[in-house]
């Protein structure tokens, strides 16, 4: 599928999450989250089944949490912070939760 205009391709979201300890809901909720905010600056939302408690948000190639490496799941604001920084023209939280 080629674009018919010079934008640049739009990042693609993905979720990895662990289909042994039915992490699926989790990954739908924050997949729908994460469309609301920013359907027109992503490329679309992939959900991958894995394993191993595995709950990984990727965009583009760029790994942006990994709950294995923080010992926790994502709070949706600092997901949308992290995204939001990474997207040029993506709306900005309007509450950040880091000061400055």
């Amino acid at each position: 599928m080629t674009s018919t205009n010079d934008s640049p391709a739009k990042p693609v979201l993905s979720i990895t999450y662990c289909r042994i300890c039915h992490f699926r809901p989790r990954a739908l909720w924050l997949a729908e989250e994460l469309l609301h905010t920013f359907e027109e600056y992503v490329g679309g939302v992939t959900l991958i089944p894995g394993g191993g408690g595995q709950f990984d948000i990727h965009l583009g190639g760029e790994l942006l949490f990994s709950n294995q490496a923080v010992g926790r799941f994502p709070e949706t604001r600092e997901l949308r912070e992290m995204i939001a920084g990474r997207i040029e023209g993506a709306p900005r939280p309007r509450h950040a939760t880091t000061a400055g």
